[in-house]
């Protein structure tokens, strides 16, 4: 299967599974997906091996059987707490500063960052170029055939826990599952590539994705990624606040939340109180709109305030011209938008998936898939890589063997030259 992304999108709340592919058009085609709702992870982090397998299992039989696809490869989101991120630079000096720096340079230069030492128990997921400096000349964006004696690397760099990591490979190489793992991406720059567009990335913005255990967000200034993070806690804790306020169960307080759910509850006229009605037919309560509001307000209200501090701490808090784009479920609570422009000083818009091919479906145009849409476009971008590297290898093969060749041609015409010419000497 070599057109076709599958990517997993192993979420608190669910689990999705999905194939799709990139069009003659440039958007991208969302083929088949299966969703299951989640057990086994929380907050973004795997925890029992034993379901997460059971589930995964059971969303790719499924897609082989909705698709009629067999794959073995698939692209996997990751998140959780345990992530992070930090700056790091690499520093060469040139053999000869007369020859211009090739592309090669730059690429090897970005492979030693994957050799960083890290803390115990840490591996690096992703390492994203910021800039270049070549000899006094600083903030470089391509430094491909420029002329110096020395060349800086710029990195940010993303940092995950290895049993966090080793426990999702183990899901997927199971004998149950028997999937290969190509990537494990972070799900805010999957989310990000499905929703933001160019004109953002450069003007300065903060892609923020609330989930359900988790708040990932990444932030842009100048087309680069300047700072990533993940928030341990999202939508979930909103529900837990509305179970435990109004002493209800989980599943009512999740249905509430979405059909009744909004901020802002003091600006409406009405105050609507909903009639809940428990397991036991005598078990009736009735909840005030207007106080199931304030809950929200409080629990959002801390959620954008963790934004804030990420933003704070990045350093480009002040250069956020296009502000914030929120997506993932958290975000369709009514009145958000106005909640969050009011609580952070921000412009913000509710992102959703915006390459999609129009046959994919509107069903996939969501902000809840905004990070799966993501991972099948990564995906594409890194087997477009992939490509491109075996393309590179094999061409260096065959110059490698038609020097060989050349090499052991001209020493049979030197044999022969020294023949005659000995026999010439006779």
């Amino acid at each position: 299967m070599e057109k076709y992304i599958v990517a997993i999108d192993l979420g608190t709340t669910k689990i999705v599974t999905l194939t799709g592919e990139k069009t003659d058009t440039g958007r991208y085609r969302i083929l088949k997906s299966y969703e299951l709702q989640s057990t086994g992870i929380v907050r973004g982090e795997v925890e029992n091996l034993k379901d997460v397998t059971e589930l995964i299992k059971k969303s790719v039989d499924e897609l082989r059987k909705e698709s009629g696809f067999e794959f073995s490869e698939v692209y996997v989101g990751i998140a959780g707490q345990h992530i992070r991120c930090m700056c790091e630079s690499v520093r060469e000096l040139r053999n000869n500063s007369a020859v211009q720096i090739t592309q090669d340079e730059i690429d090897a230069l970005q492979q030693k960052m994957y050799s960083v030492r890290m803390e115990p128990g840490e591996e690096i997921l992703h390492v994203i170029p910021q800039s270049y400096n070549v000899d006094d000349k600083m903030d470089i964006r391509k430094p491909v055939g420029m002329l110096g004696k020395e060349l800086t690397g710029n990195y940010h760099i993303v940092v995950g826990k290895t049993s966090a990591i080793d426990v999702i490979k183990q899901c997927l190489n199971s004998k149950e599952v028997n999937l290969n793992l190509n990537r494990l991406i972070l799900e805010p720059l999957a989310s990000a590539a499905a929703v933001l567009n160019d004109e953002e990335k450069e003007l300065g913005v903060a892609l923020v994705d609330i989930g359900g255990g988790t708040t990932d967000m990444v932030v842009y200034y100048d087309n680069i990624i300047r700072h990533s993070a993940v928030i341990p806690f999202g939508g979930n804790i909103v529900t837990k606040d509305i179970k435990d306020g109004c002493k209800i169960s989980q599943e009512t307080a999740e249905k509430i939340k979405i059909n009744y759910g909004a901020c802002l509850g003091h600006l409406s006229s009405e105050n609507i109180y909903l009639s809940i009605t428990g397991k036991n037919i005598d078990d009736k309560k009735e909840i005030s709109t207007g106080v199931l509001s304030k809950i929200i307000d409080a629990r959002m209200e801390e959620i954008l305030g963790a934004i804030m501090y990420e933003l704070d701490l990045s350093g480009f808090l002040n250069k956020m011209n296009a502000g914030i784009v929120f997506t993932g479920g958290g975000s369709l609570l009514k009145n958000f938008k106005q909640f969050a422009e009011l609580k952070t000083g921000l412009k913000a818009r509710i992102g959703k998936p915006v390459y999609l091919s129009s046959d994919s479906g509107k069903h996939f145009a969501q902000p809840f898939y905004s990070t799966a849409v993501g991972l099948v476009i990564k995906g594409v971008e890194y087997e477009k890589l992939k490509k491109a590297k075996e393309q590179k290898v094999n061409k260096e093969k065959k110059l490698k063997n038609k020097t060989k060749k050349s090499f052991k041609f001209q020493e049979i015409i030197d044999e022969i030259t020294n023949i005659f010419t000995n026999n010439d000497t006779v």
